[in-house]
């Protein structure tokens, strides 16, 4: 981080590398559009790199600082589109936010999945939705997840449960049990 402060191209480059993942994914959940999910992610990052001076450790990691950078970004991007009162994209595009994978057979049925994941996402409420995000897609704590969220650790425990609660209720509507 220091070293990322200091300006060092290599030492950025790597923080870029370690966090990109986590933040397109979480993105990609959020906007549900391969192509604003690829811009969106690189403005968290081109943001982080033009405020990387004024990172301070807080008893957060790096993560969470990124994580409420994108969070920021998404609301505007909702915000944005509710003005223009631009649809959403189908969540068919969805597909695209899964890693390449050797095995078809196993990318075919990730993708099933992130369709019928992001499918029952669309019956929570925003909040729910931005806690399996941050959670789930994005890989935070429910510590981290609070403070990107600005909510209290037992306010993101409550509305994990109830989202999730949600999308058992929606994915398994006889009550068989998923393994997995």
């Amino acid at each position: 981080m220091r070293r990322a402060q200091r300006r060092e191209p290599e030492a950025f480059g790597q923080l870029y590398e370690e966090h990109f993942d986590r933040i397109y994914r979480y993105i990609m959940l959020r906007v549900r559009s391969q192509a604003d999910a690829e811009d969106l992610t690189q403005q968290v990052f081109l943001k982080a790199l033009e405020n990387i001076g004024s990172y301070r450790w807080r008893g957060m990691p790096f993560a969470s600082w990124l994580f409420r950078i994108a969070h920021n970004l998404v609301v505007d991007y909702w915000k944005k589109k509710s003005r223009e009162k631009v649809a959403a994209v189908a969540p068919e595009e969805i597909d695209e936010m899964a890693p390449s994978q050797d095995d078809p057979a196993a990318r075919a049925e990730l993708n099933f999945d992130m369709k019928q994941l992001a499918e029952a996402c669309e019956h929570l409420t925003d909040a729910q939705r931005e806690i399996i995000s941050l959670r789930f897609a994005g890989g935070l704590s429910v510590a981290e997840s609070a403070k990107v969220m600005g909510k209290s650790e037992g306010a993101v425990k409550v509305l994990q449960h109830a989202a999730l609660v949600r999308l058992r209720r929606i994915l398994c509507p006889t009550g068989e049990v998923v393994n997995g």
